[in-house]
């Protein structure tokens, strides 16, 4: 099992100190929904079995599966990619944790919060996928 996250620069979280994203729970997991929906019908289609959840800060186990630092992780994926999965072994679902917390702290506004979560969506699907950091675009 590995866990893959997306995080912020330092630099980038100091300049969440000047500002911040007011989105609610029940706002912050309707932008999750939304950029779910937005994804393309081929790509959707090839997700199966992964959880997808909000959650207000990453514990300990996901900051030191991401190496820890000064960043902010934003989300993570908690599961098998599946380019490393065997024939028919069975499997847990796959869980993406998206994070409320840090990607208000780092957002300046409520638009940027929207951006931010859906490239962390797109960012832990990719790691589903089987591509690592320096594969993604985000």
């Amino acid at each position: 099992m590995s866990a893959h996250g997306r995080g912020r620069s330092p630099y980038q979280r100091r300049l969440a100190q000047h500002g911040g994203a007011n989105l609610t729970v029940e706002e912050f997991e309707q932008v999750v929904e939304e950029a779910l929906a937005s994804l393309p019908d081929q790509f959707a289609e090839l997700i199966r079995n992964v959880v997808v959840a909000v959650e207000d800060e990453p514990n300990d186990e996901d900051l030191e599966a991401n190496g820890g630092g000064d960043a902010e992780l934003l989300g993570i994926y908690r599961g098998v990619a599946l380019t490393e999965r065997g024939g028919a072994d069975p499997m847990l679902p796959d869980e993406i944790a998206v994070f409320r917390g840090p990607i208000t702290r780092i957002a300046r506004s409520r638009r940027e919060a929207i951006r931010e979560v859906r490239e962390t969506v797109m960012h832990e699907l990719g790691h589903y996928f089987g591509l690592e950091d320096e594969d993604l675009p985000y």
